[in-house]
């Protein structure tokens, strides 16, 4: 096996423009967390290690970061990492996304990650049926693995009916159970409402929307009525800064924070791609973005780290 195809790349690192306020950013950025870290190792390349990604938080006094992978229970790692550099402050977190790799909507794989300590169970991100149909046909550019993978059996947590799955429902019993964040992955916005009202009624307090207006097609008022549901909604920094995931506007984040509200929005990097820059300079970026759209100072903790902190207990 060529195990340098799963360790990650340091090139192709996208450059940003020079800070306009770098005291204020670096000032805003002490105690932010990243829920939503791409570093390696990966089947798909990154420009960064997790130990790497860690050294960079620790630098700007994060609060905490959370490992994100699409293929694999990414806590062990954190667990590692936090044991060899106890003098770090920063915490480390990971979970488990539903993917076909960890068995799809799995509750046997869910209580296991658990009961490992994962702090978030995604739901079908790369295998959902909604990322691979893809209407809108936004994720024709997505990072592809190093090396071919066999094609994935698209996911839904809907049956045939349109009723959640009885896998859906126990898995949704676990997330609660164990206080941990459920995440939407990328299901869809119709699914999402189905998905959150059932996990309200069962006992799941933490609940949280990836990127909204990116594969998941979220509307205004979708996104208003899953904030009605107790949803978090969280917002991919790299889709708002420079480089390859460039998406959307100033004014367009904007315009979603003040859909959902300060108090329900977290921006969280989605950085560690190829193309793009490092995670805590995606921050760096966004806070500056921020400042010159004038929020107020206690709005931008809250975005960046407040609310993500009291979805892992760090508030």
């Amino acid at each position: 096996m060529n195990i340098e195809a799963f360790l990650p790349r340091h090139d192709s690192i996208h450059e940003l423009p020079p800070l306009q306020r770098p005291a204020e950013v670096a000032e805003l950025l002490v105690g932010a967390v990243d829920l939503h870290c791409h570093s390696g190792p990966a089947a798909m390349p990154r420009i960064l290690d997790h130990r790497e990604a860690m050294v960079d938080a620790e630098d700007a006094g994060f609060r905490a970061l959370l490992f994100k992978d699409h293929y694999y229970l990414g806590t062990p790692h954190a667990i590692l990492l936090q044991t060899l550099f106890p003098q770090e402050k920063v915490r480390l977190f990971s979970g488990i996304a539903l993917n076909n790799a960890s068995g799809g909507i799995n509750p046997h794989a869910v209580d296991h990650a658990v009961g490992l300590g994962a702090a978030i169970v995604w739901m079908p991100t790369l295998s959902a049926a909604n990322h691979l149909a893809d209407a809108g046909k936004q994720t024709k550019s997505f990072p592809k693995t190093t090396r071919r993978m066999l094609p994935p059996a698209p996911l839904s947590v809907l049956d045939a009916n349109g009723a959640l799955t009885d896998e859906s429902k126990q898995v949704l019993d676990i997330i609660a159970e164990a206080d941990v964040i459920l995440a939407g992955g990328h299901l869809s916005a119709a699914e999402l409402a189905i998905l959150f009202a059932e996990a309200a009624r069962r006992g799941v307090r933490k609940m949280l929307v990836n990127h909204p207006t990116y594969v998941i097609g979220c509307t205004d008022a979708d996104i208003r009525d899953l904030v009605g549901l107790g949803a978090f909604m969280e917002h991919s920094i790299c889709m708002f800064v420079g480089g390859k995931s460039l998406k959307f506007s100033p004014d367009d984040l904007a315009h979603l924070i003040e859909v959902a509200g300060v108090e329900r929005t977290i921006l969280s990097s989605d950085l560690g791609l190829l193309g793009g820059p490092r995670p805590v300079d995606g921050f760096r970026a966004i806070v500056q973005t921020l400042l010159d759209l004038q929020f107020p100072k206690a709005d931008i903790r809250k975005l960046v780290g407040d609310n993500a902190a009291s979805l892992l207990k760090l508030a």
